[in-house]
């Protein structure tokens, strides 16, 4: 039978499926005070020709030769209607243009504070309304806007003594929602203790929050020196196109769905076992900070005091968070352990872009585990638009290059709904 990821419809011809003998998904679903608790099991729906797999299509980047090809530090990726391809560069603090074919089209922003230029902290972009490059800027404390022909159209404010941006996302039809945790400011109270998401408008200020909760404890400026707990339980949120809201502290596989009002629907949950934080882990992620803050220019006799500051979780979170796919679905990564990595993969470990693990786990619009998508080796997702992926690669050398993966196994029908293959 093909089962489409929307409506009850799909639900119904599963629980149909089941009663029939055919095997199907092994879940359950109940009702808790109108909220729809999903309550999934390590088994999939996706038999082994239906599992999504990611296929190269484009790679773009060089170790030597054009500096147009050339990327210091890879930050967001963006893609317009036109399949245009950006990627900010986050050591350069600009935006590099590319054509679907990968040919270098032009370069947006420069480093600076000017009108159109780019903090050092700049790492996220975004594709708003008719194809308007956004672009946060926290060192600038603003929010840039460029044309499609690269043109400034100017900045909007953020609001800094309303709270720290901890995380900024956006969809493509131009929302911008942020995470937001209170600043205890000189000689002011503290007058909120948690930490929010918020929506704002155009011209940076808060329209409404959509969720308040406590923050997470990964990081502490609360005292007389700052404090860096690794693998803390953290909140971890993402924001669909539909505006729904999937939001999950990481000590427990559960995420809770929120309608674009705001109302809890869905209650999604997956097994998981507790993972100590062994010793050895210990000390792979202290080298591993270590070697980021070396490269990062800290001065040598800065890093005893800087190891100071850090201190581990006693278990490995459930996931390490959360992305929006294709039709609907939601992208769940596993967390990756350094004591697990072979020998060369312990050479080239990345703090930032290798403590998330290469599988990810895909659930449908209504919270069903399809099962698992597995990223190639060095491979780091950036953002996904219909049945492309597109993320950031890492050669022997730790040269960076932007690439484009096909999702094989992707279906829409008429109506932009994906439909999963033949089951079991």
């Amino acid at each position: 039978m093909r089962m489409r990821l929307t409506g009850a419809t799909s639900l119904m011809a599963l629980l149909l499926s089941a009663c029939s003998g055919e095997s199907g998904w092994m879940g359950t679903v109940r009702d808790s005070a109108g909220v729809q608790i999903v309550e999934n099991t390590l088994e999939s729906i996706w038999s082994v020709s239906d599992q999504w797999t990611l296929e190269e299509e484009l790679r773009i980047g060089t170790i030597e030769g054009d500096p147009d090809y050339q990327f210091g530090a890879i930050g967001f990726i963006a893609v317009d209607s036109h399949d245009r391809i950006f990627v900010i560069d986050a050591m350069a603090q600009h935006v590099k243009v590319y054509s679907p074919d990968g040919r270098y089209e032009q370069t947006i922003g420069r480093p600076g504070s000017g009108p159109g230029e780019l903090g050092q902290s700049a790492i996220q972009i975004f594709m708003g309304p008719g194809d308007t490059l956004i672009v946060p800027d926290l060192a600038n404390q603003r929010i840039n806007r460029y044309a499609p022909d690269g043109t400034s159209l100017g900045s909007s404010r953020l609001e800094i003594e309303k709270g720290l941006p901890l995380a900024i996302n956006a969809t493509r039809s131009g929302v911008i929602v942020e995470q937001l945790r209170p600043l205890a400011l000189p000689d002011q109270p503290v007058r909120d203790t948690m930490d929010a998401i918020v929506r704002l408008a155009a011209d940076g200020t808060v329209l409404d929050t959509l969720k308040k909760f406590k923050g997470g404890k990964s990081f502490s400026l609360a005292g007389p020196n700052p404090e860096l707990t690794l693998f803390a339980a953290e909140p971890a949120w993402q924001i669909m196109e539909d505006m729904r809201l999937c939001f999950g502290v990481n000590d427990d596989y559960s995420i809770e769905v929120y309608s674009p009002d705001g109302v809890l629907e869905r209650i999604i949950r997956k097994p998981f076992t507790q993972t100590p934080v062994s010793e050895t882990d210990q000390e792979l992620m202290v080298e591993a900070m270590v070697e980021l803050w070396t490269s990062a220019g800290v001065p040598p006799q800065a890093i005893p005091r800087l190891r100071q500051i850090i201190s581990f979780g006693e278990y490995y979170p459930a996931f390490a968070g959360i992305q929006r796919g294709p039709g609907g679905t939601m992208w769940v990564q596993h967390i990756q352990s350094p004591s697990e990595l072979t020998e060369e993969e312990r050479k080239v470990f990345n703090f930032i872009e290798d403590i998330g693990a290469k599988d990810w786990d895909v659930f449908d619009v209504e919270g069903r585990f399809l099962g698992v998508v597995t990223m190639p080796p060095r491979f780091s997702p950036r953002t996904i638009v219909g049945n492309k992926m597109y993320g950031v690669f890492r050669d022997d050398l730790d040269v960076q290059y932007a690439v484009r993966m096909r999702i094989v196994g992707v279906e829409f029908d008429d109506t932009g709904a994906i439909v999963l293959g033949a089951m079991p």
